[in-house]
């Protein structure tokens, strides 16, 4: 699993750490061998995450994450289907840093979790999920419960 991150602002070695172990049990669950895969994450400022959620999503508001996946639910290609040492880019997440930061504050727990959570439910939206209906949000609530529960990072 590579996780491409952003230059100009990047999580501490620990978080990233995390984060691919976040990602890499999401694919794994989903049958995806995480080993050939690739997501690009860049955490943004309030301003930005509002221009990118109303340009791309129509919702003039500032978000917490944004996902971009490259392929639509049920077409992500089998390794079998890509070209020897071709990278399976998933998609792109995008973290706002501020409304990280107020959110691990209002529910009581660290900026770390708050980063991992956030990144477990995009990386479930780049392998299909969303949460449009009621039965896709409890789906995609069990998922990211179980990821987080592989991680020691239960509720």
């Amino acid at each position: 699993m590579t996780i491409y991150f952003d230059e100009e602002i990047r999580p501490d070695d620990q978080t990233a750490a995390t984060m691919e172990a976040a990602a890499v049990a999401a694919l794994q669950g989903e049958g995806i061998d995480p080993d050939y895969a690739s997501i690009s994450v860049s955490f943004v400022d309030r301003e930005e995450i509002h221009r990118l959620n109303k340009q791309y999503r129509n919702v003039d508001r500032e978000t917490d994450v944004l996902s971009f996946p490259a392929f639509a639910a049920g077409e992500i290609p089998a390794e079998s289907d890509l070209e020897e040492d071709e990278e399976l880019a998933l998609g792109d997440v995008v973290i706002c840093e501020d409304v990280c930061r107020e959110q691990a504050k209002e529910y009581g727990h660290s900026e770390e979790r708050e980063i991992i959570y956030l990144f477990v439910h995009s990386v479930l939206h780049l392998l299909g999920y969303d949460h449009e209906t009621e039965e896709d949000k409890q789906d995609m609530r069990a998922r990211e419960e179980e990821v987080m529960t592989l991680l020691g990072i239960a509720r």
